[in-house]
């Protein structure tokens, strides 16, 4: 009889963690190289792109912060089966929200990178999205506790 300390739980529970934890750690790793950026690699980027990391409020970089540790710690009680992980990737998903609103609506950021370089972001924000319903439907289902 399994109840849900015991639920077994499919193979593809344990991918889908292992890939999302992995997803954030990249985001996590982009984090800190943009806010341990030295004046010699900023110097080195275009001015228009030199501009925008100048300008980035420091709210924005918060919600950056937000969005990539609330990730990985949301991945890693994922991959615990912590119904914590549903509210926790819910604020990595507000931290999303406020940094790419700021980045697709009150910044020049797509005229001076280019629509191409909107499709990562694009991605996280639907990855973001998406890993509510599946954290809520792993909880409904009893694997996480």
């Amino acid at each position: 009889m399994n109840n849900d300390n015991t639920r077994a739980v499919p193979v593809w529970f344990w991918i889908v963690g292992i890939i999302v934890l992995l997803w954030n750690l990249m985001g996590l790793m982009a984090f800190v190289i943009q806010m341990m950026m030295t004046d010699e690699a900023m110097a080195a980027l275009p001015d228009a792109q030199q501009e925008i990391y100048r300008n980035i409020p420091m709210w924005v970089n918060i919600a950056f912060g937000l969005a990539v540790i609330c990730g990985t710690i949301g991945s890693v009680l994922l991959l615990m089966r912590s119904k914590f992980a549903v509210p926790v990737l819910a604020l990595s998903l507000l931290g999303v929200f406020l940094q790419y609103g700021y980045m697709f609506f009150l910044s020049n950021t797509a005229s001076v990178m280019g629509a191409g370089a909107m499709v990562l972001p694009a991605l996280v924000v639907l990855i973001s999205i998406g890993l509510i319903p599946y954290s809520t439907f792993c909880k409904g289902k009893g694997f996480l506790r």
